[in-house]
């Protein structure tokens, strides 16, 4: 994923946790997401950004963004300022 915006490598040791794995419990449906995410074809289906542009800065890739609104919808928090909480305070499930 060049020239899109990455995030830090999950198994990547920190101070606490040991890795970021570590926070998120074997069953939430975090993983699920993830999972299904990665299994999809985005540019097979229609998603714009699939290919990174050449010229300005790194996005976010689709796929990330994805994740993160499923996530938000199957916490009830879809919108804005709500699927920010969602996704920076509930680590251990909805």
């Amino acid at each position: 994923m060049k020239r899109f915006v990455e995030g830090a490598d999950r198994g990547q040791s920190t101070l606490l946790p040991e890795c970021l794995e570590d926070w998120i419990d074997a069953n939430n449906p975090v993983r699920v997401i993830d999972a299904f995410v990665d299994a999809l074809d985005l540019a097979e289906l229609g998603f714009n950004g699939v290919a990174p542009a050449a010229t300005g800065r790194p996005a976010y890739h689709p796929s990330a963004l994805l994740k993160l609104y499923i996530y938000g919808i199957g916490c009830s928090r879809a919108g804005g300022w709500s699927a920010k909480a969602a996704a920076t305070s509930r680590l251990c499930g909805c």
